[in-house]
């Protein structure tokens, strides 16, 4: 299978084969699983103090032959502690119990969870390879809403990787089809709720992915762009190429990127 390489001018500089990874089947379920695993990761522990409600001194009567039980008074068995004394009078107050005020949690969150959703290495190369191939596919790609329409896929790029201005990107990306890409990825809505008062206060879209084939002045000049993300093509993982675990997330090689993809196998693991 053979694609356009387009110029940083969007002139048609001739076509080069595209490697295996682009003619892997299509399985949204698994890149979904992959994406969970992923996402499972960064999932901070949190737990409760051992002793949280439980600093009291109370006192409880639970046997039928203690003396002056609270059976059959009416009084419930539930630990209590000393509110206050008037003379040879005590008020209780019930305490500690999950259901009492100030008591403790009846089923607290543990420090010893395990958040980590673990998955087959040959999975995740299959995750990844299948995400690749999901980049040329339109109809997959316009149901995320990506403005993509009298576009060639895939976009592969010559003489990007040496774009050191943000301003010379953003050109770049307008002349091979990407203008109303552009503009839908730098939209940015104020977050309904609480959520604004928790470091999340905008939502942005998410716009084109960027690869490269090392870490070159390409991928530090598309940085500061809006929905725009960039990555070295050995750095490839699921959470960029189908964000949310949906696949079809319009991207741009470098041709250097699609080169070294070929030439080092890259996600085959061990495939010929």
């Amino acid at each position: 299978m053979k694609a356009e390489i387009l110029s940083i001018k969007g002139e048609k500089k001739g076509k080069i084969d595209l490697p295996k990874q682009f003619l892997e089947k299509h399985h949204p379920n698994l890149i979904k699983r992959a994406f969970n695993s992923n996402m499972s990761l960064t999932y901070q522990h949190h737990g409760t103090d051992t002793l949280a409600g439980l600093r009291r001194i109370t006192k409880t009567r639970k046997r039928r032959n203690v003396y002056r039980t609270g059976y059959g008074r009416g009084a419930s068995r539930i630990p209590k502690k000393i509110m206050s004394r008037r003379g040879n009078r005590l008020n209780f107050i019930a305490d500690k119990a999950p259901q009492t005020r100030k008591g403790r949690v009846a089923h607290p969150p543990l420090v010893e969870k395990v958040f980590e959703e673990k998955i087959n290495l040959k999975e995740r190369l299959f995750a990844i390879r299948s995400a690749i191939s999901a980049t040329i596919k339109k109809e997959i790609i316009e149901k995320r809403n990506h403005k993509i329409s009298g576009i060639e896929l895939p976009l592969i790029i010559e003489g990007a990787e040496k774009l050191k201005k943000t301003s010379e990107v953003k050109k770049m990306l307008e002349s091979i089809g990407l203008k109303d890409e552009l503009k839908r990825a730098s939209q940015r809505k104020v977050r309904p709720g609480i959520g604004k008062m928790r470091g999340r206060k905008y939502k942005t879209k998410k716009g084109p992915l960027i690869i490269a084939s090392k870490n070159c002045d390409l991928i530090k000049s598309s940085k500061s762009m809006q929905g725009i993300e960039s990555v070295q093509v050995n750095n490839l993982n699921v959470t960029l190429l189908a964000p949310g675990g949906e696949p079809g997330r319009i991207t741009v090689w470098t041709k250097e990127a699609i080169n070294e993809l070929a030439e080092k196998n890259l996600f085959m693991g061990g495939k010929k």
